[in-house]
């Protein structure tokens, strides 16, 4: 029927009126639309990467050194225990991704097998009758592990570059190790990769004093310790430690840290959470006079002398630091390690008036379709023409109003999508147009003729963008990036063509029946 309750016209007019409020600010300069009061709708259509210039960057996980590195605490976990147990063995290490050892009499496999299950949760650990022992992980175990490691790398890396201040950033995993970032309006990405490529992993360690100078430099270290190089050493000190590969405090037990500037030397100062505060309270009220390192990144800042025990949980690390060093590593220390290494595979920017060039391109493609595509619904339907240009001008806006309330991110692919909405939203009218005309050349009346003509052609119309929403959905699950805001453009556009294509055309032509009352329909 034609007939339209005030509340079905009341609805209409809400979504209209939301739509254009919505899609308003993004006709405005981002420094107006930024003052608008937060009670007002404020949200932008965000531009991607090849709109708005900016740097692209995709990182690569070291799972491989992760692997090693959790085998190799694994390893020590599982020598103090069996020095504990005065259980024999040789060989212990790792070898390539298992652990493995050979107990050196077979009689001590019953003793020490729980030992080393209690080390080796999560691998696969066989012991043989010679006392052969191997610990690895298996596929599984290692494919969740992966999927740990990658999930924490992400929170991680998104947590670094919104320490640098960078807006709208998109960070999102690709294939099975490597993080797709990109960065819009950064134009000088040295500074993000610095943040980026740095795994920022602080331990606190004690200092090995029991090696000799010329031991170490002939790399005799014993098992339990390990050489490490100094960074940045003043004039007078020492180049490497030898430090126990121990950890008596991890930077995962860090919960802030800042710059500061004593007495004209730049330090940062550090606070540990509950846990954290005790260790390191334990660590050195135990240990006074030792040499305590704090280690970052297998680098050592410094190795003060513990003068006394440190349990306000609390602390500062002093180095040859400037302003910028100091501020980079607090940010760094706040934001938390990265898992496993990354290093940049790949990298490139975009300039900013290559993407002005992208957006003016794909408003001058949008502005010559509308026009193409208004002309010929004129041209074809006359003033039943007219009713589908507007509810195409309507569509556009509700579809940017859609963008904006999501929060998307508009790429080229994008503006390709709205494009291409252009000329699927007037698919229906033209069906329903048609429709309406074959039902005047069988003789109905205007009314009859108009509720047959959207009645039989809303099954076609439902049917083709079903189908194209399908397709839609299968691209954004598949896709990634780009191909995904494409997914997303078309299938806004879809669901705002039903709304105004249907319903809105249909309510206008039920007005202008109200009010005309023809003899015969102008179609």
């Amino acid at each position: 029927m034609m007939y339209f309750a005030r509340w079905k016209v009341t609805t209409i007019l809400a979504v209209l009126a939301l739509g254009c409020i919505f899609a308003f600010p993004n006709l405005l300069p981002a420094r107006i639309s930024d003052a608008i009061p937060s009670w007002l709708p404020h949200e932008r259509v965000s531009l991607g990467l090849d709109l708005r210039g900016g740097s692209h960057l995709l990182l690569q996980a070291d799972i491989d050194s992760y692997v090693h590195e959790r085998l190799t605490g694994i390893v020590d976990g599982i020598r103090v225990e069996l020095r504990k147990a005065n259980i024999g063995y040789t060989d212990l290490g790792v070898q390539g991704n298992a652990v493995k050892l050979k107990l050196r009499d077979p009689s001590t496999i019953d003793a020490a097998r729980p030992l080393l299950e209690s080390q080796t949760t999560g691998l696969d650990l066989t012991i043989g009758a010679d006392g052969a022992v191997a610990a690895s992980y298996s596929d599984t175990a290692l494919a969740t592990l992966t999927q740990q490691v990658m999930d924490q790398s992400i929170d991680i890396v998104r947590k670094r570059v919104d320490e640098t201040g960078t807006r709208e950033p998109t960070i999102q995993r690709q294939g099975k190790d490597r993080i797709l970032v990109q960065l819009p309006g950064v134009q000088d990405p040295e500074q993000v990769k610095r943040y980026l490529g740095k795994t920022a992993k602080m331990t606190f360690r004690f200092v090995d004093t029991s090696v000799a100078p010329e031991d170490a430099a002939k790399g005799n270290l014993p098992p339990t310790s390990e050489l490490l190089p100094a960074d940045s050493p003043r004039p007078g000190e020492p180049t490497a430690y030898v430090i126990m590969k121990r950890v008596m405090v991890s930077g995962e037990n860090l919960t802030d840290s800042q710059p500061s500037n004593h007495d004209g030397m730049w330090v940062v100062t550090f606070s540990f959470d509950s846990l954290g505060a005790t260790r390191f309270c334990d660590a050195t009220r135990t240990n006074v006079g030792k040499l305590f390192a704090i280690v970052l990144d297998n680098k050592v800042i410094s190795a003060p002398v513990i003068r006394d025990a440190i349990c306000g949980g609390s602390g500062e690390i002093s180095g040859n630091f400037t302003s910028d060093s100091a501020t980079e590593l607090a940010r760094l220390l706040r934001s938390g390690a990265l898992p496993a290494p990354m290093k940049i595979i790949e990298e490139r920017s975009v300039g900013p008036d290559l993407g002005a060039d992208s957006i003016r391109a794909g408003v001058y493609a949008c502005a010559v379709g509308f026009a193409m595509v208004t002309t010929y619904m004129v041209l074809a339907y006359g003033l039943f023409g007219l009713f589908a240009d507007v509810a195409l001008i309507f569509n556009l806006i509700l579809t940017i109003a859609a963008l904006s309330l999501l929060q998307a991110t508009l790429t080229l692919p994008g503006i390709a999508g709205m494009l291409l909405t252009l000329g699927m939203s007037v698919d229906a009218n033209v069906l329903i147009n048609e429709r309406i005309r074959e039902e005047t050349k069988l003789g109905r009346s205007p009314i009859a003729a108009l509720d047959a003509g959207f009645r039989r052609a809303f099954a076609t119309i439902l049917d083709s963008n079903l189908t194209t929403l399908i397709k839609m959905a299968l691209l954004y699950v598949l896709g990634s990036g780009t191909v995904k805001g494409f997914a997303v453009t078309i299938s806004l556009g879809i669901c705002t063509s039903m709304f105004t294509a249907i319903v809105l055309v249909r309510w206008i032509m039920s007005v202008w029946l109200r009010r005309n009352r023809p003899a015969a329909l102008p179609v």
